[in-house]
């Protein structure tokens, strides 16, 4: 197998990592804000309720946009193209 393959199987395993730990970081932090909000309702003050899904949307979402800027600067890193085989 050529360097660049083998450097292409590194970069897709590490990102299967990645997502897999996101994930299980995302399952604890939503046991951990469902008991927030919890806290923040007995106390009985007016604040603006977050709901739990917008949250867990919002942090995947910010998770996954890190993971593609860093490939598309490993991408243009080893390639010098942003798309590599688009011209």
């Amino acid at each position: 197998m050529s360097p660049l393959g083998e450097f292409l199987v590194l970069v897709i395993l590490f990102t299967v990592v990645i997502i897999f730990y996101t994930f299980k970081q995302f399952q604890e932090s939503t046991e951990s804000n469902s008991n927030y909000l919890k806290i923040k309702q007995m106390t009985k003050t007016k604040t603006k309720q977050i709901e739990k899904e917008k949250l867990v949307a919002e942090t995947l979402n910010g998770r996954f946009a890190m993971i593609g800027l860093i490939a598309a600067l490993g991408a243009y890193l080893t390639t010098g193209q942003i798309i590599p085989g688009f011209v």
